[in-house]
């Protein structure tokens, strides 16, 4: 009889963040007394994780200080140049202590505001298909393609386009093979789903929500500071 999958999540944190402070990282911004790297991974454990892997700095001497939900379940590993080489190294590090099917979570650091549903909702469609999932959202604004010196080409169609957005889920294995499959060809990798698709693993999308922000610019993080107190207000 097979054993029942594990979920993990990965978060990678290693970033240095440069559009948001060329000398303070975002993650470590603080949000209602705690940083925004301690509600992102809260935010993650109130899934029946089976572990969370944070791929922080080689430099990084505040992660390991912090107080996190579930501090038992919290494992570290180096982290890489990119966001991609963080996640590899994650995954890697997971390849020792989980199995090839279990399911991997991967969020970003910097994205403290993913609702409870959300995720609850991310978890169960990639489960119940036993199929790859990302939440996103439809476009919703009218999209132009510049050219050069500012000045608008086309309207672009956005019938058919969502914004990407995380968590990402997808079985350790096939996840791992696809970034270094991808890596291995120099492909450009922004995003889990991105390397799915290069080795044409099917990817579904989750709808997620608009509040579901990634901190990137300074002003990002005084709306993140309201959403919170909305969330928690509700």
């Amino acid at each position: 009889m097979k054993t029942q999958t594990k979920l993990w999540a990965v978060v990678p944190a290693a970033g240095s963040g440069n559009r948001f402070s060329k000398t303070e990282l975002k993650q470590y911004q603080s949000i209602q007394d705690h940083t925004v790297l301690e509600h992102t991974v809260n935010r993650l454990n109130s899934l029946d994780l089976a572990g969370c892997v944070l791929a922080i700095g080689q430099d990084d001497n505040v992660a390991r200080t912090l107080s996190f939900q579930n501090q038992d379940k919290l494992h570290f590993c180096r982290g890489g140049v990119e966001r991609v080489d963080s996640v590899l190294n994650a995954l890697i590090y997971l390849s020792d202590i989980a199995d090839d099917d279990d399911w991997v979570l991967v969020h970003d650091a910097a994205r403290p505001c993913v609702t409870l549903d959300c995720l609850y909702q991310l978890v169960q469609t990639a489960q119940e298909t036993n199929q790859s999932a990302i939440l996103a959202i439809p476009v919703r604004d009218t999209l132009k393609q510049v050219a050069q010196q500012n000045q608008i080409e086309k309207t672009v169609s956005r019938e058919l386009l969502w914004q990407a957005q995380t968590p990402q889920i997808a079985q350790l294995k096939t996840l791992k093979n696809a970034l270094e499959h991808a890596l291995a060809d120099q492909i450009i990798i922004t995003d889990e789903a991105s390397a799915l698709e290069y080795v044409n693993e099917p990817v579904q999308v989750v709808l997620g929500r608009s509040d579901n922000i990634k901190i990137t610019y300074t002003d990002d993080l005084d709306l993140a500071r309201l959403i919170l107190k909305a969330q928690n207000q509700s």
